[in-house]
């Protein structure tokens, strides 16, 4: 099989080229093809993942390309892992959101909105590139934001774009752990929208497990989200957040932290893969070794403001994995070979969510098999959570207009509507301040 990765110079591929060497399997991954329109960042990768391979007898052969439609012919899966306006851009985005008083996240709120603006026309010129030169392909999207952009290709592609998340997977890890059960055993009841989900159940041969975790405030305090959120809240919500819902729950105290910090998130990552790429590029660098060393660097930080204002202390080291790339692999076995798995994934809602129409991309535990993936029904929402996933939904419609129209005032309702902007006049001046750094929103008029 033929796996096309864009973004193919970004840092994290060496993580899906290692789950790739892992599987030994028939019907595998043996050709993988990086395309990314900086070749000097395709080279930094290729490094890395020849010294991967090197201990691993046939591996999956990599060639690397600027040219999207080469790229793209042929392919069996395409993973859609591309940054429009690259770091800089992100921390662009934090900046003028913060300078206004508000979350700058990179997939929360108006730093999100601007990231979803510049990223939903590329999206969706590469699934009609798609549709046109690989229309049996599947497309696992990885772009944040990750439920926008999957909802923005499927309007395209179908039900053959599928958005994959590592939040999910490894909060249900956690859970899983802190109850002593296997999470390869647990059926994990988790729905909700891509970093707006919410944990209400975790059930362990028929058992529901998660009262007695709720019970318990040793238990609750022992983990990443108990630390976050404090185990009262926890309690009184019934259910354990996805992490992300942190910037909604205590959006005063994390906008506050940002503005603390010496660095935003996205000037740090901006700055440490500045360094990366420049070091990898040195002869006699041993490519792999310095990759792991930033690696870890980097998810030892990851919401580090976010554990700051709540006082949740260092990441546990078993935290510092990851796990997107399983998730891919997994998809991508279970569709080609047929074998029929459980995986909570970002896909059309159908009839899962009553509030949500059919088209509305959700995040759910979905079924998959050979013929795609297929969402679980689940029980309804409280009304606290329905009423924020509507209301999140309809900011991600606002995004996917004003990216088809080019219409400026429909930008300004985008950031207006989302309820992390609390006034029409901020998004009004959101919408002048991203216009003036991102020449990737020069399209809205």
């Amino acid at each position: 099989m033929r796996l096309t990765i864009l973004g193919g110079g970004g840092f994290r591929v060496p993580l899906v080229y290692g789950a790739l060497l892992t599987d030994r399997g028939e019907g595998r991954v043996t050709e993988v093809v990086l395309h990314d329109l900086d070749a000097g960042r395709l080279h930094a990768v290729a490094r890395v993942l020849a010294e991967q391979a090197s201990a691993t007898g046939d591996a999956p052969r990599v060639t690397a390309t600027t040219d999207l439609d080469e790229a793209l012919r042929g392919a069996d899966f395409v993973f859609s892992a591309i940054r429009v306006g690259g770091l800089e851009g992100r921390a662009d985005d934090e900046r003028v959101a913060l300078a206004e008083g508000v979350l700058g996240q990179e997939t929360v709120g108006a730093g999100g909105i601007a990231y979803g603006l510049r990223t939903v026309p590329v999206a969706v010129d590469i699934a009609r590139r798609v549709a046109r030169l690989a229309p049996d392909a599947w497309v696992i999207n990885f772009t944040n934001p990750a439920g926008l952009v999957t909802e923005a290709m499927s309007r395209h592609l179908g039900d053959r774009v599928i958005g994959i998340c590592d939040s999910p997977v490894g909060l249900g890890r956690r859970i899983a752990r802190v109850l002593g059960a296997d999470p390869k055993q647990a059926w994990i009841d988790y729905v909700g929208l891509n970093h707006l989900g919410w944990v209400r159940g975790l059930r362990v041969a028929g058992r529901d497990e998660l009262p007695r975790l709720l019970a318990d405030p040793a238990l609750l305090g022992s983990f990443e989200e108990g630390k976050l959120f404090g185990a009262d809240w926890l309690r009184s919500l019934g259910a354990i957040p996805n992490e992300y819902l942190h910037y909604y729950y205590f959006n005063r105290e994390a906008v506050h932290s940002y503005q603390q910090a010496e660095r935003t998130r996205g000037a740090f990552l901006r700055d440490q893969q500045a360094r990366f790429y420049a070091e990898v590029g040195n002869r006699g660098t041993r490519a792999l070794e310095l990759w792991d060393r930033t690696r870890a660097e980097r998810e030892a930080t990851y919401m580090a403001e976010n554990r700051e204002s709540a006082g949740a202390g260092e990441r546990d080291a078993d935290d510092l994995s990851g796990g997107y790339e399983k998730v891919a692999l997994a998809l991508m076995r279970a569709i080609a070979r047929d074998e029929r798995t459980t995986l909570i994934l970002n896909v059309r809602n159908r009839h899962t969510l009553a509030a949500l129409d059919p088209d509305a991309v959700i995040e759910v535990p979905c079924l998959v098999d050979a013929s795609g993936a297929h969402p679980v029904a689940v029980d309804p929402l409280p009304g606290h959570a329905i009423g924020l996933v509507c209301s999140v939904k309809a900011v991600e419609r606002e995004v996917l207009a004003a990216a088809e129209s080019g219409s400026r005032a429909t930008a300004v309702k985008a950031f207006a509507l989302h309820p992390l902007v609390d006034s029409v006049n901020v998004a009004r001046r959101l919408v002048e301040g991203y216009r003036a750094v991102h020449p990737g929103l020069d399209y809205l008029k």
